[in-house]
């Protein structure tokens, strides 16, 4: 995490592959109707709240036999992390994803006292 002690703001940043359907066979590949999974992602560094999570698809695998749907969302954003989740439905067949995830919020500064 970078931290800016002007303040005691952090950044934290990553990204991931949340599935490989295409690879395993998945549902998300293989399946009809709603389907969603769901992934932790923890931050490298915990904020002293929760942060603003802002997520963007970097990599976009699909079939070309059906219409592309995707829902990409950060829900249960804690101080420490938060669940990606992503869902697709209907005939989307979705190989793979690739996520790039930015958490930007308040962050503990070594330097900075809390008196009571």
């Amino acid at each position: 995490m970078a931290r800016y002690m002007q303040g005691g703001f952090g950044i934290d940043q990553g990204e991931l592959i949340p599935f490989d359907d295409f690879e395993t066979g998945g549902s998300m590949w293989t399946g009809a109707g709603a389907r969603e999974l769901r992934r932790r992602v923890d931050f490298n560094l915990a904020f002293s709240q929760p942060p603003l999570v802002q997520l963007g698809v970097t990599m976009w695998d699909v079939s070309n036999a059906a219409s592309m749907r995707l829902d990409v969302r950060a829900e249960e954003i804690a101080r420490t992390g938060f669940v990606l989740r992503t869902h697709t439905w209907s005939d989307s067949r979705i190989a793979r994803i690739r996520v790039a995830w930015t958490a930007f919020g308040a962050c503990y500064d070594d330097e900075r006292w809390d008196i009571d």
